[in-house]
């Protein structure tokens, strides 16, 4: 099948582009990486009437690192971000679950912010900027705003991004002290969409013991899922199991079963997954709190 007919604009500014999203609206679709909206063009899964293509705005195309995170422009390759030492340092999720995403012709050329915008419940990104409490910026010709990730995922491949407006940063937050994460998922093979994933951050004491624990979840829901799993293991070692933690979020989790995977096997992965990233997360903030690799 092949995509239906449609206008194509390549505009030359960030305003140029924002003024072609004003004129055509919801018929417009913006073209960045287009490892996810080729496919759904060529599926007839979306028809826009005009595609406003932003490769040429090579401004937006930055991975920023300051002390308060990590910036990410909407122009910047999942290759380019993965391969950011200093982005990984200051955010190392970023790093753990862009190894999880498709393979390397992928990364090479699909781009971080628009796998967010484009809100693939299976997707690694939009679960992690949740998880870590970012954000997104938005742009439009009436100015920007920035939306925070729980409030950005509206459903199965939709946001609450109005039609006019660009997505041209997303921002990860850098870590608290003595705080660690993880990320995991299991696919039928390597670069599958996931039939389960699970980021977790865990944050410790001064005595390494557990102050907080946060889960976030792809493949379990229509939108990314995130939980605060603190209260069986509060106060737990940072070397305890965590086996509570996961039966807590098999209780909590209701996914959906589909021709992947059946409800209760995703349940099964979620609740395993999350005890062992939990684990990994706080060995990984001791090394922190050590000043040691974990």
């Amino acid at each position: 099948m092949k995509p239906s007919a449609v206008s194509y604009s390549r505009p030359g500014s960030v305003d140029e582009a924002l003024a072609l999203l004003t004129e055509h609206g919801s018929g417009a679709k913006v073209l960045a990486g287009g490892q996810s909206l080729v496919p759904l063009l060529s599926m007839r899964l979306a028809a826009p009437e005009r595609l406003v293509d932003i490769n040429s705005l090579a401004e937006l195309g930055y991975v920023r690192v300051a002390a308060d995170g990590v910036r990410v422009g909407a122009l910047a390759r999942h290759a380019a971000v993965l391969a950011d030492r200093p982005a990984a340092e200051r955010q190392p999720l970023l790093a753990a679950a862009l190894r999880w995403v498709a393979h390397p012709a992928i990364r090479n050329r699909g781009t971080s912010v628009g796998s967010i915008v484009h809100a693939d419940p299976a997707a690694e990104l939009p679960a992690v900027l949740s998880v870590l409490g970012g954000t997104v910026t938005a742009a439009s010709t009436a100015g920007r705003r920035t939306v925070p990730a729980l409030e950005l995922f509206a459903g199965p491949l939709e946001t609450t991004l109005r039609p006019d407006e660009l997505a041209v940063e997303a921002f990860f937050p850098a870590l608290p002290a003595q705080t660690g994460v993880a990320f995991a998922e299991v696919a039928r093979r390597h670069g599958d969409y996931a039939l389960c994933g699970v980021a977790a951050l865990v944050r410790l004491d001064d005595d390494l013991r557990i102050v907080q624990a946060r889960v976030g979840y792809l493949s379990v829901a229509g939108t990314p899922r995130v939980l605060e799993l603190t209260g069986p293991i509060a106060g737990r070692s940072y070397d305890a199991e965590l086996a509570e933690a996961g039966r807590l979020a098999a209780t909590e989790l209701d996914p959906e079963p589909d021709i992947h995977a059946t409800a209760e096997y995703r349940r099964q992965l979620a609740q395993v997954l999350t005890a062992r990233t939990l684990q990994s997360a706080a060995r990984s903030a001791a090394g922190v709190a050590a000043g040691v690799p974990a």
